[in-house]
């Protein structure tokens, strides 16, 4: 067989044009395309990888976000639940002054009114023990009401300090306070009894009293003598006071 150089170099330079041919005109625009397409879905994939990113720091900001806003109403919560704690314990403790201060007042009144029904029961007894006192000495003489006290007058009067003595003396003002008039014997034997008392006469005025039921009172500005029935009940009434009270 006899091969025939010129066709088969017509034959390789065709085929060399039409691989040039097909690499100018048709895989370089493919490449192109490819290269391109390529290159959009590495931004694609560049874009997603950062909206992805965009999403993982939004979803973390949210977390961030509600952790704080638990931590806010937790403290809220513990505020407020402190605060209603600290209200209710001011609430307790006025609630317990205002029992305190209830109960204090009640004690207070019940003592007043004991004291004052003590007082009451005192003031009628009193009054009870000068009426029986009263008509106790209408059944004894008349003479009885005074003759019968000077002796205790004058020996209270003795008993005096010197000072309170010598104010007597120097008193114009002194005054001896009878239940009824004195006779002129009750009246002289009242005087030589001072006297001896106070070691020299005295001058005194005669004061009727009959609230004093029996006795004598002698007085002046500064200091009161007493020995009678009355100062004797008003004495006991003050001892039975006295003892109602310890």
């Amino acid at each position: 067989m006899r091969m025939d150089w010129w066709t088969l170099s017509l034959q390789t330079v065709n085929a060399i044009v039409l691989i040039w041919l097909l690499a100018y005109f048709f895989f370089r625009p493919i490449a192109n395309v490819i290269a391109a397409r390529k290159a959009a879905a590495a931004q694609m994939i560049e874009e997603a990888g950062q909206a992805k990113a965009a999403a993982l720091s939004m979803r973390e900001e949210e977390k961030a976000a509600l952790a704080a806003a638990a931590e806010r109403r937790s403290a809220a919560l513990a505020a407020a639940a402190e605060e209603a704690e600290a209200q209710r314990e001011a609430l307790l403790a006025a609630a317990r002054s205002d029992v305190d201060r209830m109960r204090d007042e009640a004690r207070g009144e019940m003592t007043r009114q004991l004291e004052l029904a003590r007082d009451m029961q005192t003031k009628h007894a009193s009054a009870l023990a000068l009426d029986i006192a009263k008509r106790l000495m209408e059944r004894f003489p008349q003479s009885s009401l005074v003759s019968g006290f000077i002796a205790g007058l004058a020996d209270a009067a003795a008993a005096l300090p010197e000072n309170s003595k010598l104010d007597f003396e120097e008193d114009g003002g002194v005054r001896l306070k009878t239940p009824r008039a004195l006779t002129p014997q009750e009246h002289a034997d009242c005087r030589r009894a001072l006297e001896i008392s106070f070691g020299r006469p005295l001058e005194f005025s005669v004061e009727i009293n009959p609230a004093l039921i029996a006795g004598l009172e002698l007085e002046n500005r500064h200091t009161t003598i007493r020995n009678s029935l009355r100062a004797d009940l008003a004495d006991i009434a003050a001892s039975l006071d006295d003892h109602d009270r310890g």
